[in-house]
């Protein structure tokens, strides 16, 4: 029911069913592009996560918009689990995107390209690995993010599309997705998130967790 009024059930629109079909076709050029460009940088981008968590260290994930869905998205992977069917221990992650009053605290007084800079500055340690998600390369808050990690010595890791932007000239590992569309980058960027997961936990764990 929609409205109080029963949906009748018709043919499909075919100029609707020829969009999905294109945006469909898009999206797999796209991810097939990824898979044939991204993946070196994926595993190093595991790698150095990795050697942050063993030696003590933490992942910080920053992002606006859909990106800070992304950071909030792959910090509860982390520190939850990828796969109910292979637990493993907790492992350290933090989204800077979730504190509403942190938030607009530093928005209300510094301005809002500091909200992920302030919170690097009063969180980040050497050792811990900073990634920053922009699909444009080019968000200020998450460059200052980025510029502060670096004052501090922790590695930095970068989730672009297109050109890759300005970040892409900051970060130590930079994915950068060959596309210049912000919903397919941002497709790509979640397919990604989920690998530097599993490959993060098969490091660290091996590949089986339960022992079967």
């Amino acid at each position: 029911m929609v409205n109080g009024t029963a949906i009748q059930q018709t043919t499909v629109n075919k100029s609707a069913l020829e969009k999905a079909r294109a945006y469909w076709s898009d999206s797999s050029v796209v991810r097939d592009r990824t898979g044939e460009q991204c993946l070196e940088s994926v595993v190093k981008t595991a790698e150095v996560v990795t050697s942050a968590l063993l030696a003590g260290g933490k992942l910080i994930i920053c992002g606006n918009g859909g990106s800070a869905a992304d950071s909030q998205h792959l910090a509860g992977e982390f520190v939850s689990v990828l796969d109910r069917k292979n637990l493993r221990p907790a492992l350290a992650a933090i989204a800077l995107t979730t504190d509403t009053s942190i938030l607009t605290a530093i928005a209300n007084d510094f301005g809002y390209e500091h909200v992920f800079e302030r919170q690097v500055e009063a969180l980040g340690r050497t050792g811990d690995v900073l990634m920053g998600i922009t699909t444009s390369g080019n968000s200020e808050g998450v460059l200052r993010a980025v510029e502060a990690a670096r004052r501090l010595n922790i590695a930095t890791i970068a989730l672009t599309g297109g050109s890759g932007g300005k970040i892409r000239d900051l970060a130590d590992v930079v994915v950068r997705i060959p596309s210049d569309s912000t919903q397919h980058t941002q497709e790509m960027h979640l397919v990604i998130e989920h690998l530097i997961t599993s490959l993060v936990e098969q490091s660290l764990f091996g590949e089986d967790r339960n022992g079967n």
